[in-house]
């Protein structure tokens, strides 16, 4: 402590700049997971558009089933983006593991229930069982990992600036 007895204050702008009170060594891990959550978080935007655009503009078994690839496409995202440095295969069985119990859920009464009292329940949990939603899922589940390999192959390449 300085004469007096109080303590001294830095400058504001010395704090945010890894001054005394921040070393610099603290900021990088922010920076870092800023640098993997924002496209995680722009790609969840991404894919949110193209289902409700698919939604919108098919009809059928392909609106059907490629809509349900990209819910496990859009749950993979959401994993990547709270686990940054989740490896792609880990993030596609996570999102798989996830979509398959919301549909073998779907075998209950309760997500129907739960459908119809509110829209958001039933774009997330669906009324009705299908054995072919499955394979859509493991389908999602699939692009969405090569996806994040190939991303994360080009990122560690260079090829990618950060």
């Amino acid at each position: 402590l300085p004469e007096g007895g109080a303590p001294r204050r830095q400058p504001a702008r010395a704090a945010l700049s890894g001054g005394p009170g921040r070393p610099a060594a603290l900021r990088r891990p922010v920076i870092s997971a800023l640098r993997s959550r924002v496209p995680a978080a722009l790609a969840a935007v991404a894919i949110v558009a193209a289902g409700l655009t698919v939604r919108a503009v098919t009809d059928g078994w392909f609106g059907k089933y490629a809509g349900d690839a990209l819910y496990t496409v859009l749950v993979h995202t959401l994993i990547v983006l709270a686990r940054p440095r989740v490896s792609p295969v880990r993030a596609a069985l996570g999102a798989l593991a996830f979509s398959w119990a919301i549909e073998f859920a779907q075998l209950t009464s309760v997500p129907a229930t739960l459908s119809e009292a509110s829209v958001a329940a039933r774009l997330v949990l669906g009324s009705t069982f299908g054995a072919a939603d499955l394979v859509a899922y493991a389908v999602g589940a699939a692009l969405a990992g090569t996806a994040h390999a190939l991303a994360r192959g080009l990122r560690s390449s260079g090829r990618v600036t950060r």
